[in-house]
């Protein structure tokens, strides 16, 4: 199997090019409406420039924290792009934090691990209550890491009530077999390290969500990390790997549901 191919998501959706640049204009929309409302804030997290978190917050008190941490096989793309996805939790009444961190190669994915784990303690600052944690392919990754012993503050990790890995990469192994490992350089010991399947299964509710139009590889790390953790797995009818956060965006979706536990 050509693992290149097989990890390609654009290569396979009909229009991809067309996904981002309309992600950034209705988040850049979205972010302007909530900045007019007093609902929108950006937040430093570390030092770097990147190291940063936009917090929306919902009309009312909120019921607790929604964490929603990007994909782009850590490699690409910022907070920026994806602001209108918090849409759905805030309607449901929920704050929504999404961080941006630093990329490969100019760091590892440990780093970036760690950074997520920065990300979401600081938020934890700002909205009392529950901790919900959602990612997106690279970001199902990390938000599945963060369920690793000790590595939040203990305080902030059993606020943690729920996570949903979206298209996670849950073994990081065969991505040494594809051309992205020139910026991601990963290695046999960090790839094994940052697998969540080699992580315990935690005893936070856990559902991986899933396109069941997805590549089969992204199948594959799905199941793989439902059976690692006997945590449940929601395959998407119809969806691919670009359209299965749109549920985000909706309160009463079965997705955006599942993120709030509602």
């Amino acid at each position: 199997m050509d693992l290149s191919d097989a990890y390609a998501n654009a290569a396979h959706i009909p229009g991809a090019a067309d996904f981002p640049p309309r992600w950034s204009a209705a988040a850049e929309a979205f972010r302007a409406k909530l900045a007019e409302e007093g609902r929108f804030r950006s937040l430093a997290y570390g030092p770097g420039a990147r190291e940063a978190l936009d917090l929306f917050l919902p009309e009312g008190e909120a019921k607790g924290l929604v964490v929603f941490v990007h994909g782009g096989y850590w490699l690409r793309f910022d907070r920026s792009v994806w602001s209108h996805f918090a849409a759905g939790p805030l309607a449901a009444g929920w704050a929504v934090a999404m961080p941006s961190y630093d990329l490969c190669p100019d760091v590892r994915i440990a780093d970036i691990t760690r950074e997520v784990a920065s990300a979401v303690s600081r938020a934890a600052e700002e909205v009392a209550g529950p901790i919900r944690l959602t990612g997106h392919s690279a970001g199902g990754h990390l938000v599945a890491r963060m369920l690793a012993p000790g590595l939040l503050p203990e305080a902030v990790a059993a606020r943690i009530k729920g996570v949903v890995p979206i298209s996670p990469l849950a073994d990081l192994r065969p991505l040494m077999q594809t051309d992205m490992n020139a910026g991601l350089k990963l290695d046999a010991v960090e790839a094994e390290a940052e697998s969540p399947i080699f992580q315990p299964a935690p005893q936070v509710s856990v559902t991986v969500w899933v396109g069941g139009d997805e590549r089969p590889v992204f199948l594959d790390q799905a199941r793989w990390l439902g059976e690692a953790w006997s945590c449940d797995v929601v395959i998407d009818a119809g969806l691919h790997h670009f359209d299965v956060i749109d549920g985000l965006a909706e309160a009463g979706s079965p997705l955006c549901r599942a993120v709030t536990g509602a």
